[in-house]
């Protein structure tokens, strides 16, 4: 039977596996992405295929072997599992452009989503206790939110260098984090 103190350190290293190990990951990842940012896009795009093929056959799945739905429903299932299965097969043998198109659409999103931020902020400025910051955030929100919404392969282009870059330092934080964490237990 194990103490409290050897549990204790056997969940110590579990924890500490666990952040070494997503450290590593994270600092892989990020080496590839600004080592190689059109393959590591590339792979991404490919993960995001098979996925989209994956959950057409298990929606397809569902319309044809789940007897207890009404019929609209088992052929919804089975269209959308048809489209997503399309969808990723198309992507699949157009790998070039569905990243090109997935980095924009992406860049796009993500413009929209710091516009809707920055106009978020302002109206909230009455209850802010610093107006200051949160003119501040609000002005480069929507600033960079344009910015990509307009330039959206530009933004795609730097949100990748940033995350490659943000995925190294995560990572090497983490490694670090590991090889300490619990020191004082």
């Amino acid at each position: 039977m194990a103490t409290a103190s050897e549990a204790e350190k056997s969940a110590v290293n579990g924890i500490r596996t666990a952040i070494g190990i997503g450290g590593t990951l994270a600092l892989i990842a990020g080496i590839l992405v600004l080592v190689w940012p059109d393959k590591a896009a590339a792979v991404l795009t490919v993960i995001l295929a098979i996925y989209a093929i994956a959950a057409g056959l298990v929606y397809a799945g569902l319309g044809i072997f789940t007897r207890h739905k009404g019929g609209w429903a088992r052929v919804g299932h089975i269209l959308l599992g048809l489209v997503f299965i399309l969808a990723g097969v198309i992507a699949l043998f157009n790998l070039t452009v569905t990243t090109a198109w997935l980095a924009v659409i992406v860049a796009i999103f993500v413009g929209i989503a710091w516009i809707v931020e920055g106009v978020v902020s302002l109206s909230t400025l009455g209850q802010s206790a610093s107006k200051g910051w949160t003119v501040f955030f609000a002005i480069v929100s929507l600033i960079a939110g344009i910015w990509l919404v307009f330039t959206p392969l530009l933004g795609a282009l730097a949100l990748w260098w940033i995350l490659g870059i943000a995925l190294v330092a995560i990572g090497i934080v983490n490694i670090v984090r590991a090889f300490t964490f619990g020191r004082n237990t």
